[in-house]
């Protein structure tokens, strides 16, 4: 990386995060904590004689600004639904906001803890709040957000990578015979797999929710997309398959109580964590000219990563062609 170009995000300096936040009518007490989040930048403002607020400033060029206001149209719609969503603030009838060429949203401070998610009575609740979720999800399709596609999340990845520098060359040709393996299992399971995409949180991993009150509280919805519901339900399993299948089995409890789920969709819970492997190795090096990715990832970058990387993948593959989590039995 040419160390002479500067990214984007050098501009955004502390006092240019408060001018943004004061831009929009509040008053700083010039406390500000940066929290993490690589994708975006996202801080902690001191708001006087009121509670902090949360501003997340947007990548530039990764979403249209179409794309950000279908966000903040469906985090919204949820929350008004009496939804458990923290959804960005509306001032004078704008949620999205511009100061210095930054797209930026600020949103209330949520206080809360990870879910426990080996705990079969959140994962009840869970289920619950997902399928009220996924209900008004289904109610009509986003306009400007895209789907999670083989296309995006694995052929584009695979290529960057082999095209690029990232994979030492002593390991590339077994990168792309694995991933040209994969690529072809899952174009089969695709083509045998056609469910209804719906609107879902699309990220729905433990990092985006808060656990308060006994209660889920879902954030960051900048990966919103159209996908079938088990998109979002995959990524609360864990452990061996005996344990998954009890919690898939207690999610879809909680979930069909307000949700229809098609069962045939448990067939994708392997697709789908095979194209979020290969879309995080592709992530980390599409995003390597950012300095706060070679930072804070310093093992991306060696040739222990891709080997440990291609045995995950090459696991990977066997588990596509595992029977499917066999839950309804269970309900």
């Amino acid at each position: 990386m040419n160390s002479d170009i500067q990214h984007p995000y050098d501009r955004l300096t502390p006092d240019r995060v408060l001018d943004a936040v004061e831009s929009r009518g509040y008053v700083s007490d010039a406390r500000i904590f940066a929290l993490n989040s690589y994708e975006n930048r996202v801080y902690q403002v001191g708001i006087e004689e009121s509670d902090p607020v949360i501003v997340k400033f947007y990548r530039p060029e990764r979403w249209s600004r179409e794309q950000i206001l279908e966000e903040h149209r469906f985090s919204i719609e949820l929350q008004q639904m009496e939804l458990p969503i923290v959804a960005p603030l509306v001032s004078d009838g704008e949620s999205l906001h511009e100061f210095e060429g930054f797209l930026f949203a600020i949103f209330p401070r949520q206080g809360g803890h990870a879910p426990e998610l080996d705990n079969l009575d959140n994962l009840l609740i869970l289920g619950r709040t997902l399928g009220r979720m996924h209900k008004l999800g289904a109610a009509k399709a986003f306009e400007y957000r895209p789907e999670i596609s083989l296309q995006r999340f694995g052929i584009d990845n695979i290529n960057y990578l082999l095209g690029n520098d990232f994979i030492p060359e002593s390991l590339k040709e077994a990168y792309k015979t694995l991933t040209q393996d994969l690529l072809h299992r899952l174009e089969t399971i695709r083509a045998n797999n056609r469910f209804n995409c719906i609107r879902v949180h699309g990220d729905c991993h433990s990092g985006n929710i808060l656990w308060r009150n006994d209660a889920p509280h879902f954030v960051d919805f900048d990966d919103t997309v159209m996908a079938p519901a088990i998109q979002d339900l995959w990524m609360l399993l864990s452990g061996d398959r005996q344990s998954q299948t009890l919690q898939m089995a207690e999610v879809l409890e909680g979930y069909t109580e307000f949700m229809d789920f098609h069962p045939a969709e448990l067939n994708l819970v392997e697709y789908y964590r095979t194209l979020r492997l290969i879309n995080y190795s592709g992530w980390l090096a599409k995003r390597w000219d950012d300095p706060a990715f070679p930072m804070a990832f310093t093992w991306f970058n060696t040739e222990r990563y891709w080997a440990e990387h291609i045995l995950e993948l090459r696991e990977q593959l066997a588990m596509l062609d595992e029977p499917p989590l066999a839950v309804f039995g269970q309900l």
